[in-house]
């Protein structure tokens, strides 16, 4: 291919990889199947591979970040990010509508209202259509350069479709959704990570990473409300409607309800239904913003020295609810990870009863000077995790005794000490060293029988513990030597129990390479890093032997990871683990190796179970999902090829049916797959 060729070739590719972003990340209406995408990417990468200087800030490859950064520069904005002036009254905002009006007291006026995302607000200017620079709020006059981060969120354009200005200054609100979050939160703990607070922390920390490799990995989304310089004649608003209306045609994603109301009787009505209809967003929402519609108007309003004149944000209160603090425990995680636990005396908040609360890490037991015997504040944080809000000083007797951070470790007494291992991320939580430390083997333990890893019946909290008091098994190899007569000898262990266990165990030898992988607990590798493994390498012998450069070079692995892995088995007693897995018989071949090199029946499709189905278990149809070449979901969209359905199916099936995605029952899976005639 010539140069010429290849630079209209990049040309139509590049074009046709942003308009399936647009549709699938901003209209959510996919217009082509995965394999198909992946094809059209992976062509274009290949193209710049041979042509570099055809890799343009512009180009689609560019989302997937790139090397990490020292520190954020400085970026000034053309025109300053206002806060606005909130409140929690209705009464207060009929109050407003009444100030604005006799400023303006013969004009008619309207006004629209829109969910208040509660993200992180940022600034984004376009030159020539091309995303130039991204910033946060900072001050408001001066944030910090995140472009590299911004990027990586594929609803956001990098390229501008339509008729643009020349200079576009947008403003919007970068967010987490709540079913990003959650996995996340998911996926973190099963690597043995701190989870994230609430979906804003979750939003704030990711756009703070320096390596924006990392950012391409975190599930971000983003909604565009507002403008800031627009230089140009192609396109001038002249209300808060048209500005929405335009910024689509420009390819911006936009909130997808909005209310234009006629006064304030309207605008508290509108309130009211945003609240309603608010927890079936896909973002958190903290109250509605309110604004002037008409431009022109706003211009004779005007601003205070913070604020504009013309707009305000109307706060929900959060459920919230007092109860007494009883202790602070500290539970060790199979990290070794010490995290504080409020013990609470069980509260109704949100729709469940609440009875212990995280209070993270020690930094904040002392910000927020938490004491056993305190009245506390209780919400949910996110209404996803319950959190203590704030501390009730007013009602302390005065014999409440601040909280003192263990020095050793509860469990053991062994030493505690914050991380200085590179691959620990979270240095600012303190660990316990002793790498015996029964806590942090219970874990382990209870980590590998789980249903996500090797799926061992039976292997939960009680029996575990059980076995490792009685020192039966110390390590997760151990397990394989467990004998009937040992386990059913623990109390309130039948003899069939004792053999259902240790069948289990045994059954579980066969388990695929990346379940073994993700069940040994190494520190960042959860279920989705061990399957991108494993789709790469054979087995785990080469995934061990590859070094930290052939680590890296696989989709979904950073650095952070591939030292995690390079540090676990650079300790003498992890590959003393692995060798006595491999005598006792254990698999370390990797089934999806081999599906993605043959190319499965479900090559590129995605599947999402729901139900109970007849014969199958959860975990033995994901697994043959796989197996296929497939992915097994656990989220209902426009992109999943099929939903396998069976008794007691709930919303997913409901949201396939509206979806016009195809739903099939066991019978017709296995047949699919080729295990039925």
């Amino acid at each position: 291919m010539t140069f010429e060729e290849a630079k209209t070739r990049h040309a139509e590719v590049a074009d046709q990889v942003r308009r399936h972003d647009h549709s699938y990340y901003v209209l959510a209406q996919p217009t082509i199947s995965d394999p198909d995408y992946d094809r059209m990417h992976r062509e274009l990468v290949d193209i710049e591979k041979e042509f570099p200087q055809l890799q343009t800030a512009d180009s689609p490859t560019q989302r997937v970040g790139g090397q990490p950064l020292s520190s954020f520069a400085s970026v000034a904005h053309a025109m300053p990010m206002l806060s606005l002036d909130n409140t929690y009254s209705q009464e207060e905002v009929r109050d407003f509508v009444k100030r604005v009006e006799k400023l303006v007291p013969q004009e008619s006026l309207s006004w629209t209202v829109e969910p208040k995302v509660d993200g992180v607000a940022v600034s984004l200017r376009y030159e020539n259509g091309v995303l130039k620079t991204g910033a946060t709020r900072g001050d408001g006059a001066t944030g910090d350069d995140i472009t590299a981060n911004l990027k990586t969120i594929r609803s956001l354009p990098i390229r501008l479709e339509g008729n643009h200005p020349d200079i576009l200054e947008v403003r919007g609100e970068v967010f987490m959704p709540h079913e990003g979050f959650v996995k996340m939160n998911e996926q973190r703990v099963a690597a043995g990570e701190n989870t994230f607070v609430n979906p804003r922390n979750a939003a704030a920390g990711s756009l703070k990473q320096l390596d924006s490799k990392l950012v391409a990995k975190r599930p971000l989304d983003i909604v565009l409300y507002g403008v800031g310089v627009v230089e140009g004649d192609q396109w001038e608003p002249e209300s808060q409607v048209s500005l929405l209306e335009g910024l689509k045609s420009f390819g911006f994603k936009t909130s997808e309800r909005h209310w234009v109301c006629k006064g304030a009787d309207d605008l508290v009505a509108a309130i009211d239904e945003l609240d309603q209809v608010r927890h079936s967003l896909a973002y958190e929402t903290d109250g509605a913003v309110i604004k002037l519609n008409n431009f022109g108007l706003r211009e004779q309003i005007g601003y205070t020295s913070k604020a504009p004149r013309w707009a305000m944000a109307y706060k929900y209160a959060a459920e919230q609810a007092e109860t007494k603090l009883h202790a602070i425990s500290i539970q060790v995680g199979r990290t070794g990870a010490l995290t504080p636990v409020a013990e609470l005396e069980p509260v109704f908040v949100s729709g469940s009863t609440v009875s212990r609360a995280t209070l993270h890490n020690e930094d904040e037991i002392r910000r927020k000077d938490v004491r056993v015997g305190d009245t506390v504040v209780i919400e949910k944080a996110g209404e996803i995790i319950p959190a203590v809000v704030r501390v009730l000083v007013e009602k302390r007797s005065g014999s409440e005794p601040e909280f003192v951070f263990p020095k050793s470790c509860p469990e053991c007494q062994s030493k505690v000490a914050k991380a200085t291992n590179k691959a620990d991320s979270e240095g600012a939580v303190l660990r316990c060293l002793n790498p015996d430390c029964p806590a942090k083997v219970r874990g382990r333990l209870q980590h590998f029988c789980s249903r996500a890893a090797m799926d061992i019946e039976g292997g939960g909290e009680v029996l575990v513990r059980q076995v490792v008091e009685r020192g039966l098994a110390l390590n997760v190899a151990e397990l394989y030597r467990l004998k009937v007569e040992e386990v059913a000898s623990l109390e309130r262990m039948a003899e069939k129990s004792a053999q259902n266990f240790v069948d289990g165990i045994q059954k579980s030898k066969g388990q695929d390479a990346w379940r073994v992988l993700f069940g040994l607990g190494i520190f960042h590798v959860g279920a989705g890093v061990a399957k991108a493994l494993c789709r790469h390498f054979p087995n785990l012998d080469e995934i061990f032997s590859a070094g930290l450069q052939a680590l890296t070079e696989v989709d979904e692995i950073g650095e952070i990871i591939a030292q995690s892995i390079v540090e676990w088995w650079d300790d003498s007693r992890n590959r003393e683990v692995i060798e006595r897995l491999r005598a006792a018989g254990v698999n370390f071949e990797s089934s999806l190796h081999q599906s993605q090199s043959a190319g499965g029946v479900l090559q590129g499709k995605t599947v999402v179970l729901t139900g109970t189905l007849p014969s199958l278990t959860r975990a033995e149809a994901s697994a043959k999902i796989e197996a296929c070449g497939g992915k097994a979901s656990g989220s209902v969209s426009k992109k999943t090829s099929y939903v396998l359905a069976g008794e007691e199916a709930g919303s997913k099936l409901e949201k396939a049916r509206k979806l016009g995605v195809p739903v099939i029952s066991e019978e017709e899976f296995l047949k699919l797959i080729g295990e039925t005639d």
